[in-house]
């Protein structure tokens, strides 16, 4: 399995239509058949020294070998999402992680 996680802070916090049409653009990604299994959030009600918190949405995509990953990053879905998202976030933090 390869394990795609990534982290976005909006440009503008306090902006509920910037965070719906982020939203609205992470879950269009949904719909690119290499995701074997998806699951989108937002920050937990949890607070402890070890959270990070300040992040506006995440997202964890399993794909079932890096060869489907790498189907998703060329795939037009994820192209047209970048493109039409990118001016919402300030911050992309992405973690990839596979089996060791």
């Amino acid at each position: 399995m390869f394990v795609h996680t990534v982290y976005f802070w909006l440009k503008e916090k306090g902006n509920e239509q910037a965070h719906q049409d982020l939203l609205a653009g992470i879950q269009t990604l949904e719909s690119i058949d290499a995701i074997h299994a998806s699951y989108i959030g937002v920050p937990a009600e949890t607070r402890r020294p070890v959270i990070d918190h300040t992040y506006d949405f995440s997202i964890t995509f399993v794909f079932t070998d890096k060869a489907a990953h790498d189907i998703y990053q060329e795939h037009p879905t994820h192209l047209k999402f970048v493109d039409n998202c990118k001016h919402l976030w300030e911050r992309v933090q992405v973690y990839d992680a596979v089996n060791p």
